[in-house]
């Protein structure tokens, strides 16, 4: 039958993989494995150079980060204020600080959770919420240790500004008609907390679930926030229209988005601050693409209604991680935002058009004259914090593509951060990252490296973790139906807990 070609296909993807993924030095260091001798010879003479060259790449790196640990024996609970930006991260950008690197891949990791969890089925009944359940949301997701635990998921109306923001089910019995899951609270526990060196309150912001007109969404005008009830000095602070729907609208009669995600996110960092009253608390916040941007708009808003003040008077720090975002506000927004002593440190694809966008003609690269003339337009926009800008052209795993999606991918951000090191230096995965991550929701791996592409989704997932936590293809997928009756269950909606 036609199961059986695509078995024996796979097996010989399988008995590839783990010779060609020897190009991560870190990647096969985990390995515990024998490699198949039966292996793709075409494959394997090609590579030859690059795993040599790779090697080198290796030894050079290993030598420069045994020089920079005998230079600086820190823990993170001793540099938890300058990584989340309190000297504007001077001096750790370029060289790239490796505590920086594993802290920013690891709120990375929990905005791509958000993609992960989030069904866009519009076939399904939960098309618009999320897929798993609070109480396990990391251990569901392939997670073996994450040290938080996600307190809240938040929910938004749906916006007719922002339609490719949300999703909407088909189905005649679906969960909701009106609201969306955009993210969750999630707090540190009590060891990862002592490991940080505080009590880190994450809040994580979903971004454009679909890949296509992402740019129709961010072509908009500006509204004074303090038109939608956000706290400000003066009405010339301004924020895109569409992004102050999305944090600010709310459905009377819906038990999802009765309460806007504003006034979800709000009471519960309050309800937190009261549980962790005596303790050092910090309050991160991160997101992708238009996540990123509502990111920014909840750490003004958190700021600006002070609610990071404590009762004796402390001052709990704000930091957004933000991810190929576009501009959020006006020059006055940068401003006020930097007054409030909130800390932005953007990471981008140089190729990527989102960040570029909105304000085209009227931005912070405009000559300062015409920025005084734009500020009189609702289409004056300015970007805020410090720039990480990386090149995915300079890793040797990405493929040449016109998919303005891959560019614009998290994963794929998160990619290059694991071998950035700095401007002018060579590109080596030093995080032990897999690049297997890469194609979770894209083609963007070279094709030589055989992994499947999107293979993340739940229906067909073509990939597992094995017992050294690296994922592999799982087989299982293709055997006869009796035997993969898992993937045929429903999952439990996350308000059923």
């Amino acid at each position: 039958m036609a199961i059986l070609p695509l078995k024996t296909s796979l097996s010989i993807r399988k008995a590839c993989w783990d010779e060609n993924l020897a190009l991560s030095w870190a990647a096969r260091r985990e390995c515990t494995t024998r490699t198949p001798k039966k292996i793709c010879m075409s494959s394997k003479n090609e590579l030859i150079p690059m795993v040599s060259k790779f090697s080198q790449g290796k030894k050079e790196y290993e030598n420069k980060e045994i020089a920079v640990a005998k230079e600086h024996k820190r823990t993170l609970a001793d540099s938890w204020r300058e990584i989340h930006g309190q000297d504007d991260w001077v001096g750790m950008l370029d060289p790239f600080d490796p505590l920086l690197r594993s802290e920013l891949i690891r709120y990375g990791d929990m905005a791509q959770a958000c993609y992960d969890a989030y069904d866009h089925d519009p076939n399904s009944k939960y098309c618009g919420n999320c897929e798993v359940e609070r109480s396990s949301f990391f251990k569901n997701l392939g997670w073996k240790q994450n040290g938080y635990e996600v307190t809240r998921y938040i929910y938004s109306k749906y916006n007719v500004k922002l339609p490719n923001f949300f999703s909407k089910s088909l189905h005649p019995d679906r969960w909701s008609s009106t609201a969306n899951w955009v993210g969750y609270v999630a707090v540190s526990n009590d060891e990862t907390s002592a490991y940080l060196g505080c009590r880190d309150i994450t809040i994580a912001w979903r971004g454009t679930a679909r890949k296509a007109e992402w740019i129709a969404d961010f072509m908009d005008i500006q509204n004074p926030v303090s038109n939608f009830k956000i706290p400000s000095p003066n009405s010339g602070i301004k924020v895109h229209a569409g992004f102050l729907h999305v944090y600010t609208d709310e459905e009377m009669g819906c038990k999802y988005s009765n309460n806007s995600a504003r006034e979800q996110i709000l009471a519960e960092i309050e309800r937190l601050k009261q549980k962790y009253a005596n303790e050092e608390l910090n309050i991160t916040i991160t997101g992708h693409s238009l996540g990123s941007s509502l990111a920014i708009l909840n750490a003004y808003d958190i700021a600006e209604s002070g609610l990071n003040k404590m009762e004796d008077e402390r001052v709990v720090p704000i930091c957004v991680f933000s991810f190929s975002w576009p501009r959020v506000g006006n020059p006055r927004f940068k401003e006020r935002l930097k007054g409030l002593g909130v800390k932005v440190l953007r990471v981008l694809n140089i190729h990527d058009e989102i960040p570029k966008v909105p304000g085209i003609f009227f931005n912070e690269h405009t000559p300062k004259i015409l920025q005084k003339i734009g500020e009189m337009l609702p289409w004056c926009y300015s970007h805020i914090g410090e720039e990480l800008a990386l090149d995915h052209k300079k890793s040797p795993f990405l493929k040449e593509t016109g998919d303005r999606g891959c560019f614009h991918n998290l994963e794929a951000h998160l990619h290059l951060l694991a071998g950035y090191h700095g401007r002018g230096s060579r590109f080596w995965v030093a995080s032990g990252r897999e690049i297997k991550l890469v194609n979770k929701h894209s083609d963007f791996l070279k094709d030589e490296f055989l992994v499947p592409p999107n293979w993340w989704y739940t229906k067909n997932r073509e990939m597992i973790k094995n017992f050294v936590r690296q994922w592999k293809l799982n087989l299982e997928d293709y055997l006869p139906p009796q035997c993969v009756h898992h993937h045929l269950q429903q999952p439990r909606l996350a308000c059923e807990e």
